[in-house]
């Protein structure tokens, strides 16, 4: 037997093995629900995966809502692409970051206001996806009162997704969540003195 033989068999039977782990783990995968999904973290891409779930819920015919929290002060390439859609209903609710409207008065009363059109869509069934954009902002900076949200997202129809982006995700709703993902920084272009450029960060 030959070296490159012998590698081959042994990735096939690796692969044989994982495969039936895999087979297992989906027969046992048998519930269907509404999950909440969290992407948090310091890296790039939590709004962008937030976004490639709605671009898959509009491939499945599906209604979705988004309601964007901190951001606002310009527009991005996700609002200008998904408002072409009739399915999707696109809210921009924040005046910019933060660190820009430097009015805690200002940001309570706008993340409020969000909040509001984000609850109506968290108890509306016609909402197949709801995608709460920075809402961890919000919440972290103590805007929203985080048991409303957990009330929300726990009493919202059975069937309905969530997502909610931004950095330091709550402790309180990271453990009611599905799915959490922590997106970790390795490099940002930004640092390198490299300005947002459509189609990238804008």
């Amino acid at each position: 037997m030959t070296k490159e033989t012998s590698l081959n068999e042994r990735h096939q039977n690796r692969m044989q093995r994982k495969k039936e782990i895999v087979d297992q783990k989906i027969s046992e995968a048998t519930q269907e629900k509404g999950v909440l999904v969290i992407n948090t973290g310091n890296g790039k891409g939590k709004s962008s995966a937030a976004f490639g779930m709605l671009a898959r819920a509009l491939g499945h015919d599906m209604k979705a809502g988004v309601v964007q929290f901190i951001k606002g002060s310009f527009s991005t390439g996700e609002e200008a692409f998904f408002r072409r859609f009739p399915e999707v209903d696109y809210h921009v609710m924040g005046e910019g970051f933060t660190w820009e409207t430097q009015n805690r008065d200002q940001d309570i009363a706008t993340a409020s206001a969000a909040w509001e059109k984000a609850k109506a869509m968290l108890s509306d069934e016609k909402y197949n996806l709801v995608i709460l954009d920075e809402l961890n902002i919000a919440l972290k900076y103590k805007y929203i009162p985080i048991d409303d949200v957990i009330s929300a997202v726990k009493h919202r129809p059975s069937m309905q997704h969530v997502v909610i982006t931004g950095r330091a995700a709550l402790e309180e709703l990271v453990d009611i969540a599905d799915t959490v993902t922590d997106m970790t920084l390795i490099k940002h272009a930004f640092q390198s003195g490299v300005k947002a450029q459509k189609g990238v960060e804008l």
